[in-house]
């Protein structure tokens, strides 16, 4: 199944940088494999904010939460999820 996800992050201001900086790298090692696996299919910067619009491919409802959820940044996070389905006018046929 495919979501569209967006991804709002909201850091505490009050959060040493040395803690921000790690957290951070933490969530980018786990968004680079979760890309390579295929799972975390597209992501995109918002320009101008600290937020993402990203597309993800798994089995169920079930697993994207259980993978949003294991993300570092979760705690710091106000997301949005949109379940996709294919178009009948798309001519990509790889997008199902």
């Amino acid at each position: 199944m495919l979501f569209h996800v967006r991804m709002d992050v909201q850091l505490p201001p009050h959060m040493p940088a040395a803690q921000a900086d790690e957290l951070k790298k933490t969530e980018r090692e786990l968004a680079h494999s979760l890309q390579r696996s295929g799972k975390w299919r597209h992501l995109w910067r918002v320009a101008g904010q600290y937020a993402n619009v990203s597309v993800f491919d798994v089995g169920d409802v079930e697993e994207l939460h259980a993978l949003l959820t294991s993300l570092p940044l979760f705690p710091y996070m106000q997301i949005q999820v949109m379940p996709l389905c294919r178009h009948p006018s798309s001519v990509r046929d790889g997008d199902a």
